[in-house]
C-alpha cells in the first residue's frame, strides 16, 4: 500500500515492476508476435475488422508511403479527423520512422486550425474531408488558396509556410493532395525494406507526439510526449483495469485526445486486446449497439458519454452483461453516476483515473479492489513510479488531509511545450509539473481533486480556457468587454458562459452571438449562457470577480428553472 510519506501530503508509486524501455514500433512488433491472431480493431460503423497481424501489415504499408512522399525522422505529420481506420494507422505508422504524430482537434475551425499547423510546424497534414458540419477542406483551401494549383507534395503556403504535403482520407482527387489511398499504394516492398532499419535507430525518450492543450494565454499550447511517456502510462492503466487479451476494449472517446489513443489503443494492445469503435464521434445508441454486438468486457468514457447511455430511452433493451470495467475520466465523476455505471451496467471493476495531457495523463486510479467508498468518492491511488506532492502558494508540501496545488514528477512528465521554452518553464520546474488543480491526499493515500487553482473549466471532458475565448469574443465590433467563465451544468458537469458588455448603439443578442462564435471557435468552446449587462462585478482594484458573475448567473438561471 502507497501512503503518505512522513505524514505530508506526499506519495511515490510502487517501483516493483521496471519500466519499460522501448518505442512504439518494438512495442507493437512484440504485441503482434504474441496475438498475431487475435482481433485487434473493429471500426463498427465502417464495417472494418483486422486482427493484429493485419494492423501490422497495414501501419507498414503507410508508414513506407509516408517515406515514399518525403516524410522523415523528426518531420511533424498532423491528422485532423474523428474516429476512423486510418487515424490508428497513422499514430503507429509515425512512430514506425520516428516522425512526430500532430493531434489536431476534429472540432476546430479555421485560425484553431491554422494556429495548431503554424505552432507544431507541421510539414504533412492527413485529414478526413469534413466532420459533422465541418467542411475541412473549405477551411484549407481559405488558408492556402495556393492549393488549388499545387502540385501534391509540393504545397507552398503564404500562411502555412512548413506545410508542403497534404493528404485526404476521400476517393476523389482533390487539387493539390494526395489520397490517403494513394500513400498506402506507394508503400512498396522496397521501401517497407528501409523500415526495420528507421526503427532500430529510434530511442525512447525520442519526442513522438504533440497534443493541444488550451492555455491560459489564450492560446493553445503543444504538450510534447514521448515513446517512453506514453507506452508506460498505457501499461500501467491496462494492469490497474485487469486486461487480458480475451477482453474487448469500447473506444467511444475521442482519439485526438490522450484518452482514446493512449488509455484505449495502447492499453488495449499493450495486452492484445480487441478495440471496438463504435462511431466517428460519441453516439449513445451506437456505442450500446458496440457493447452489445462485440460483448465487450470494458468501456472507456466521460461522465456525460455514461449518463446519455443510461438514459438513452432503449437502454433496457441491451445486453451489457459481458461489461466489467473501463475508465471514467475526463471530468468530476459524480458519485450516484458512478454507482449506476456499476449496478446497471454491470461495471463492477470500473476505475476512475486523474491526470492531465501533460503527464500522459494518468496519474492517479482506483483499483478494482479498492473499497467501495474509495472507488466512487476518490481518484484512487498513486501510479508505478510516479510521484506527488501537495504544495501551498509558496511550494511548501502540505500535511496530509490539507488542500494545495497537485504537483506531480516522474517518466510521465512531457518532454514541454513544443517550441515554448517559456512556458515549458512556468509550469515545469525541477522536474515537477505544476497542474494548477487543486487536491487533497488522505492518511491512506487516496487522492481527491478539489478544484482549479485557474479558472479553466471543463465541459463534458473537454479542456477550456476562458481567456481563449474572450479573445475571440473581443473581436466582435459590437463587444466593449467580456468575461467567461463557468456554471455548474447537470448534463455536462460544467457550461462555458460569458458575462458581455456591449458596446454603444450595439444591438446583440445571444442567438446571433452564438452563430457568430460558431464559426470562429470549437463547438464545445461557444458560450451557451450570455449575459449581457452595462457593467459586470469587480473587486477594489477593478478585477473582474468571475466566480461571483457564475453565482449571479447560477441563480438566475435556476429560478427560471423553478418558474416553468
Amino acid at each position: 500500500m502507497t501512503r503518505p510519506i512522513d505524514g505530508l501530503s506526499h506519495v511515490r508509486g510502487s517501483t516493483e515492476r521496471p519500466l519499460l524501455d522501448a518505442t512504439i514500433p518494438g512495442f507493437l512488433g512484440e504485441v503482434c508476435r504474441r496475438h498475431g491472431d487475435r482481433t485487434a480493431c473493429v471500426f463498427w460503423r465502417h464495417g472494418v475488422r483486422w486482427s493484429y497481424a493485419d494492423l501490422a501489415r497495414k501501419v507498414d504499408q503507410l508508414a513506407a508511403g509516408l517515406l515514399a512522399i518525403g516524410v522523415y525522422k523528426g518531420d511533424r505529420v498532423g491528422i485532423w479527423a474523428p474516429n476512423c481506420p486510418q487515424w490508428v494507422l497513422v499514430q503507429f505508422a509515425t512512430a514506425r520512422i520516428g516522425a512526430i504524430m500532430v493531434n489536431i482537434n476534429p472540432s476546430y475551425k479555421q485560425e484553431e486550425l491554422a494556429h495548431a499547423l503554424r505552432t507544431a510546424g507541421v510539414s504533412t497534414l492527413i485529414t478526413a474531408e469534413g466532420h459533422r458540419d465541418a467542411d475541412y477542406l473549405a477551411m484549407l483551401r481559405a488558408l492556402s488558396p495556393e492549393l488549388a494549383r499545387a502540385r501534391p507534395g509540393n504545397l507552398r503556403s503564404a500562411a502555412l509556410p512548413e506545410l508542403r504535403r497534404v493528404v485526404h482520407l476521400g476517393v476523389e482527387g482533390r487539387a493539390g493532395m494526395y489520397r490517403f489511398d494513394e500513400v498506402m499504394a506507394l508503400g512498396t516492398s522496397g521501401k517497407r525494406a528501409r523500415l526495420d532499419a528507421i526503427t532500430v535507430g529510434l530511442g525512447p525518450h525520442d519526442a513522438i507526439n504533440i497534443q493541444f492543450t488550451s492555455g491560459t494565454t489564450g492560446a493553445p499550447k503543444g504538450a510534447t510526449l514521448s515513446h517512453h511517456n506514453v507506452l508506460n502510462n498505457a501499461i500501467s492503466v491496462a494492469r490497474t483495469m485487469r486486461l487480458a487479451p480475451g477482453d474487448a476494449l469500447c473506444i467511444p472517446v475521442p482519439l485526438y485526445h490522450c484518452f482514446g489513443m493512449v488509455l484505449g489503443v495502447l492499453a488495449a494492445a499493450s495486452y492484445g486486446v480487441k478495440m471496438v469503435f463504435p462511431d466517428e464521434g460519441f453516439d449513445a445508441r451506437s456505442t450500446l449497439r458496440a457493447l452489445q454486438d462485440e460483448r465487450c468486457t470494458a468501456v472507456h468514457g466521460v461522465p456525460t458519454m455514461f449518463s446519455a447511455m443510461l438514459d438513452d430511452p432503449d437502454f433496457a433493451r441491451f445486453d451489457l452483461r459481458s461489461l466489467r470495467t473501463g475508465i471514467m475520466a475526463g471530468a468530476p465523476c459524480p458519485e450516484p453516476l458512478m454507482r449506476r455505471v456499476m449496478q446497471q451496467m454491470h461495471c463492477d471493476e470500473i476505475t476512475i483515473a486523474y491526470g492531465m495531457t501533460e503527464t500522459s495523463p494518468v496519474s492517479f486510479q482506483t483499483a478494482p479492489d479498492d473499497p467501495l467508498e474509495r472507488r466512487v468518492a476518490s481518484v484512487g491511488r498513486i501510479g508505478p513510479h510516479v510521484e506527488v506532492r501537495i504544495t501551498d502558494k509558496d511550494g511548501a508540501v502540505l500535511p496530509v488531509g490539507q488542500e494545495g496545488e497537485v504537483q506531480t514528477r516522474g517518466y510521465l512528465v512531457m518532454k514541454g511545450y513544443w517550441g515554448d521554452p517559456e512556458r515549458t518553464s512556468e509550469v515545469l520546474q525541477d522536474g515537477w509539473m505544476h497542474t494548477g488543480d487543486l487536491g487533497v491526499i488522505d492518511e491512506d493515500g487516496y487522492a481527491k481533486i478539489t478544484g482549479r487553482a485557474g479558472d479553466m473549466l471543463i465541459r463534458g471532458g473537454e479542456n477550456i480556457y476562458p481567456a481563449e475565448v474572450e479573445t475571440v469574443l473581443l473581436t466582435h465590433p459590437g463587444i466593449a468587454q467580456a468575461q467567461v467563465f463557468g456554471v455548474p451544468d447537470e448534463r455536462f458537469g460544467e457550461e462555458v458562459a460569458a458575462w458581455i458588455i456591449p458596446r454603444p448603439h450595439a444591438s446583440l443578442s445571444a442567438e446571433d452571438l452564438q452563430v457568430w462564435c460558431r464559426d470562429r471557435m470549437a463547438r464545445f468552446k461557444v458560450p451557451r449562457h450570455i449575459r449581457f449587462d452595462s457593467e459586470m462585478p469587480l473587486t477594489a482594484t477593478g478585477k473582474a470577480q468571475k466566480f461571483r458573475m457564475s453565482q449571479i448567473l447560477h441563480q438566475e438561471l435556476a429560478s427560471k428553472k423553478t418558474s416553468r
